[in-house]
């Protein structure tokens, strides 16, 4: 993941400072992340579920609400409605500067944000939440103690997740204006709620609420025993990934021709953009192939060579449980291990080629049941009956037309 600082400002001027998360390759799409209440973009499950999109071909924009973090203007002076404000102002960066965002992703009080904006993003095609109220004004019992000095005074030194914020009447007077159950009927777009049921900062039953108000497509995933902030790396790294393949269904580009479905055999591999990830068909299964980081790729997939090796080392113990059932042996299971090396051919003793390098695949099979020495003598031979063992020994060719 390669991050960059970027800068843009807000509807009074004011410079919102943002961090855009770059996947390696050219994004499939771009997502606009809102943090927690009084959080940063730099919290750590902000930062871990950015680098699960990314990974995914996904670029994140994270930025600070104004008079947080390294945002220009003073906290007490913004609300609900304000932070609205904010986010439409990143999607208009990232419409300027890049592209629209197809993504609008909220944690906490961020998600019931992007809730409340995402009518006015028409090019967002999903919405997810984390661990968000079902009303704004849910926030309004972190105030509890406060509330008369802020009647009173109009303002308040309010103690919130450990550090004193100055918050002022006008803002707890525009959570009660909001009405988030209209916009969250009218969504028109994907929606998906992510709650943990043990949440004590923001109750599981708000999820339900949030749900039960929203209209088809929409989905439910539970974070488990994760806290508010998904303080556990594996929680937030969890929230990323199943984001990242939630949203997946939804980025398809219909313009897009897709990969002529393979038949009768065929394989069909398609790679686009300036990257190395490939979506490979395989009748009615796919995968994706990749490069390693260390080469340029994203590591989404195994690269080509794994997949040789792959089908070398399922063909073998395929090829094993084969024969064990056609001679009735007590075999329980077969492991097989490939290890493919590029070896001097100088150094390989049995080798016909003397000059160069050879492709060397070295294969380690472990057999586990009630099996005689004779016969797993002769399952190491027939091992080598594996008919990608023997086209790699064979003479191949490879044919190629150009369409």
């Amino acid at each position: 993941m390669q991050n960059r600082k970027v800068e843009f400002e807000n509807q009074n001027n004011q410079a919102l400072s943002g961090l855009l998360d770059m996947p390696a390759e050219t994004p499939l799409a771009y997502a606009l992340f809102a943090h927690c209440f009084t959080c940063s973009k730099n919290l750590k499950a902000a930062s871990n579920i950015a680098r699960a999109l990314t990974a995914a071909g996904i670029a994140v924009l994270r930025f600070d609400f104004t008079g947080l973090g390294q945002s220009e203007g003073e906290f007490a002076d913004t609300n609900f409605s304000s932070n609205v404000d904010d986010l439409l102002a990143a999607v208009d960066y990232l419409k300027r500067e890049h592209e629209a965002p197809a993504i609008l992703l909220g944690h906490s009080l961020g998600g019931t944000a992007v809730l409340q904006a995402a009518a006015a993003v028409p090019s967002a095609v999903a919405v997810a939440t984390i661990g968000s109220p079902s009303e704004p004004a849910h926030v309004a019992r972190m105030f509890a103690g406060s509330e008369k000095a802020l009647r009173d005074d109009g303002k308040a030194l309010v103690n919130l997740g450990g550090r004193p914020f100055l918050m002022k009447q006008q803002f707890l007077d525009d959570l009660e204006k909001q009405n988030l159950r209209a916009s969250i009927g009218s969504l028109r777009k994907a929606l998906l709620i992510m709650h943990a049921p043990l949440d004590n900062i923001v109750e599981i039953d708000n999820a339900s609420e949030l749900f039960m108000a929203a209209k088809h497509p929409k989905s439910f995933i539970s974070l488990d025993d994760a806290d508010h902030l998904l303080s556990q790396e594996s929680d937030s790294r969890y929230a990323g990934h199943v984001l990242a393949a939630w949203a997946s269904r939804y980025l398809a580009d219909a313009n897009e021709p897709e990969p002529q479905k393979a038949t009768n055999g065929e394989v069909v591999a398609r790679t686009q953009g300036g990257g190395f990830r490939t979506e490979v068909r395989l009748g009615r299964h796919s995968l994706l192939a990749d490069e390693p980081l260390t080469v340029g790729g994203t590591d989404l997939g195994p690269t080509p060579y794994d997949l040789l090796s792959a089908a070398l080392a399922s063909c073998t113990s395929m090829t094993l449980r084969m024969y064990a059932n056609h001679k009735k042996l007590n075999l329980e299971s077969a492991t097989v291990r490939i290890e493919h090396n590029k070896v001097h051919a100088k150094d390989c003793e049995d080798c016909e080629s003397t000059d160069g390098k050879i492709d060397e695949f070295r294969r380690t099979i472990a057999l586990e049941g009630e099996l005689t020495d004779a016969e797993r003598s002769r399952m190491l031979e027939i091992a080598d009956r594996c008919p990608v063992h023997r086209t790699l020994h064979s003479e191949t060719k490879v044919r190629s037309t150009l369409v």
